[in-house]
């Protein structure tokens, strides 16, 4: 673990954006452990709003409804033994929401104005108050505009495919293909860089990081390598 200089460590939020399968999550938690700084997955958050849907048996098209669930919804963040854990009317629902079905219904979720602004405050406050990584799809556009360092991290899609393809089989789901799951990713891609409120796209002064040939580890020195350039 390489501890920086408690001065920037203090001011250090790191915002990585990025489509689905692009290796946020890994990076994100491996940079946040390399510098001893907190990891906040935004998707999650997002994830357990799509959860409270199919708890609830409402509808994602029905905005008002949603627009009900989500003014009371009961969803906080817990940090134990340094590990993210999303908890939703007090249940700690982190393994529930990495179904493959709520990923896909979380991207809908998001796109209404309501619940983002509703998240966006929720990540805004814990980043205020503590150095940390924050991934998402916006994060260096919308929740933290003024971050200063920012990573736009993008690979091919069948490659991002392969990837949540090798995952699922780790977890023992053997029933997705590699065409069927890149097929979702790619729709997933067009609506999270059309959607109108607070669109997937990279900040203008991101950098961008490709890392279709690269692994997670590869990934994590160029983000590094680039942080330190500008410390």
């Amino acid at each position: 673990m390489n501890v920086i200089r408690e001065d920037i460590s203090k001011k250090l939020n790191i915002a990585l954006d990025g489509p689905a399968g692009s290796g946020k999550s890994t990076v994100a938690k491996a940079l946040a452990a390399s510098y001893n700084i907190l990891y906040l997955d935004t998707g999650a958050m997002y994830r357990a709003c799509a959860f409270k849907l199919v708890k609830e048996g409402v509808s994602v098209q029905d905005s008002d409804k949603v627009k009900a669930l989500m003014e009371n919804i009961d969803l906080t963040v817990q940090y134990i033994d340094g590990v993210q854990h999303t908890f939703l009317d007090g249940e700690d629902v982190s393994a529930q929401i990495r179904q493959n079905e709520i990923s896909m219904l979380a991207s809908t979720v998001s796109t209404y104005p309501f619940v983002r602004e509703k998240l966006v405050q929720k990540q805004r406050e814990i980043a205020k108050n503590q150095p940390c990584v924050l991934d998402g799809r916006d994060i260096g556009t919308a929740v933290l505009p003024d971050a200063p360092f920012k990573f736009y991290l993008t690979a091919d899609s069948k490659v991002r495919a392969q990837r949540r393809l090798n995952e699922l089989r780790e977890k023992g789901n053997t029933q997705m293909d590699l065409t069927t799951l890149q097929k979702e990713i790619e729709e997933r891609d067009k609506q999270d860089m059309n959607r109108e409120f607070s669109p997937l796209r990279q900040a203008p002064d991101a950098v961008v990081v490709d890392n279709s040939n690269m692994n997670a580890e590869q990934t994590l020195a160029f983000i590094r390598a680039k942080i330190q350039e500008k410390i």
